[in-house]
């Protein structure tokens, strides 16, 4: 396989451990720690097992973040687990991620998160909202519309790509000023919760005699039924926090990466897994968890059935009262705007890598004058747009959290893989633990999502399906 034309220029090492840290920060915080809390107290019927699915979560995020450093120092290059993955097995697998990747994990991201940024923008400015129909094409018994929230969605990723475009420095900037501004916020929205919005019913509720009981659906189910809901569950949470990957996809902008990246992502996850579990007791400290969808005020729906799941605006609520779905929407719409920069920067860079290994557009290889994937950044402004577009980024997004589990899963793998392979290659980190905890996590991470398999196959199986269309793909682009 030959590789593609040297770059125009060169790549410019300017990330600090700040930076980067913040990159893991704001790539991770969107607008899921607001909204999937009442999805997953729905199915598990529980406090206590509420507070677990997000400590869980938190627990193998962390265990994968302090085993990639290991990987992240061996190979300090552009493309990140793709690069892991091609050095582990094969370019096959590294592919069948990569393809993965563009086609739904981080440009369906970025679509969903985009229309996120309009949903709440349109809190201000009507005009932007869903219900707002710029375009109308009848097909047959139904019909495809383009409403504003869709257009700005678009506009805002392409306002974040053209600001990329001009270099890593400008895209930092954003980046730094947006997650520093959202995690400031969310963590005053938390202590507001627990200091100013506590109540002593609430608490009652949620961590007396009822912390352990469950209620619901769930309440009826034996130990291995109910194990099986608590994993199906943490998909909300698992999503939530997902995306701390998306450093290493930087690693060739990145001062000292054998240093930085592993330090980066252990701290960039342990403060989002702290602000994610404290949001959640947050939440417990105004809102009762059981409610009644029903009910006509906040406090009677409880966190199960917060209008439209916005748990985050209905705990607010309880506390400022009516200006809370304005302030809300104003930290949602910096959250999702912060976090897109974040998936725009880094994505690009592992299609870059592809590229490189000509398994990509061959263009895409090509750095611009300021050292950046330029074309790679444009051709994933253009998936995204279209796919915030068609409207179904939100059904592709469920089905790739078995394959984002998948391929965590592999990448872990070829720590062990690459300790027999590769037994001299220096290794300025070894993974935190290992064989332990790398080992642990697979084992874990291996049990949700075969849950995941066979008990949302409606799901997981087209995932899977999208994963093993790469590899015609795959042989095409190697016969080129």
């Amino acid at each position: 396989m030959q590789a593609t034309t040297p770059s125009k220029s060169d790549m410019q090492r300017s990330l600090s451990l700040f930076d980067s840290t913040m990159l893991v920060i704001g790539s991770m915080v969107g607008s899921g720690i607001f909204i999937v809390s009442a999805d997953i107290s729905r199915q598990v019927g529980s406090p206590f097992l509420l507070l677990l699915a997000w400590a869980l979560t938190g627990v193998i995020t962390l265990i994968a973040a302090l085993s990639y450093g290991e990987l992240a120092g061996m190979m300090p290059s552009a493309g990140g687990q793709y690069v892991y993955l091609r050095e582990a097995y094969n370019n096959r697998i590294a592919f069948l991620y990569g393809w993965t990747l563009f086609l739904v994990i981080q440009t369906g991201t970025i679509a969903a998160v985009a229309v996120a940024f309009a949903k709440f923008t349109a809190v201000f400015f009507p005009a932007v909202s869903e219900n707002s129909q710029l375009f109308s094409l009848p097909l047959g018994q139904s019909s495809f519309t383009i409403s504003g929230a869709q257009i700005l969605a678009v506009i805002s990723i392409w306002v974040l790509t053209l600001i990329n475009i001009r270099g890593v420095q400008a895209g930092k900037i954003v980046q730094n000023i947006f997650t520093s501004s959202k995690s400031l916020a969310l963590a005053f929205v938390i202590l507001l919760g627990i200091i100013i919005g506590s109540n002593a019913n609430a608490i009652n509720a949620n961590f007396g005699d009822n912390f352990f009981v469950i209620h619901g659906d769930a309440s009826n189910l034996d130990l291995w039924s109910l194990f099986l809901v608590f994993c199906a569950a943490l998909v909300g949470s698992i999503f939530s926090s997902d995306a701390w990957n998306n450093i290493t996809f930087t690693a060739g902008e990145v001062r000292n990466p054998k240093r930085t990246i592993p330090l980066s992502l252990a701290i960039g996850t342990g403060i989002v897994t702290l602000l994610y579990i404290t949001a959640n007791i947050s939440y417990l400290m105004v809102l009762p968890l059981h409610g009644d969808a029903m009910a006509l005020d906040v406090i009677g729906k409880g966190i199960q059935y917060a209008v439209n799941d916005r748990v985050g605006t209905a705990a607010i609520s309880v506390i400022l009262g009516n200006n809370a779905v304005l302030v809300m929407a104003a930290l949602i719409m910096v959250s999702t705007f912060g976090c897109n920069n974040g998936l725009i920067l880094s994505g690009a860079r592992a299609y870059y890598a592809m590229a490189k290994d000509a398994l990509f557009f061959k263009r895409a290889a090509e750095l611009n004058k300021q050292g950046v994937p330029q074309n790679a950044l444009i051709i994933q402004a253009i998936w995204a747009s279209l796919l915030c577009l068609s409207g179904g980024y939100g059904a592709l997004l469920d089905y790739v959290v078995f394959a984002v589990l998948l391929f965590y899963i592999l990448t872990i793998a070829g720590i062990f893989i690459l300790r027999k392979k590769q037994p001299s290659a220096e290794r300025p980190y070894k993974a935190f633990g290992y064989p332990i905890l790398p080992g642990l996590y697979i084992v874990l991470a291996s049990i949700i999502a075969l849950v995941l398999l066979f008990e949302k196959s409606d799901t997981s199986l087209p995932g899977l399906f999208i994963v093993l269309l790469g590899i015609p793909v795959y042989e095409f682009m190697k016969r080129r």
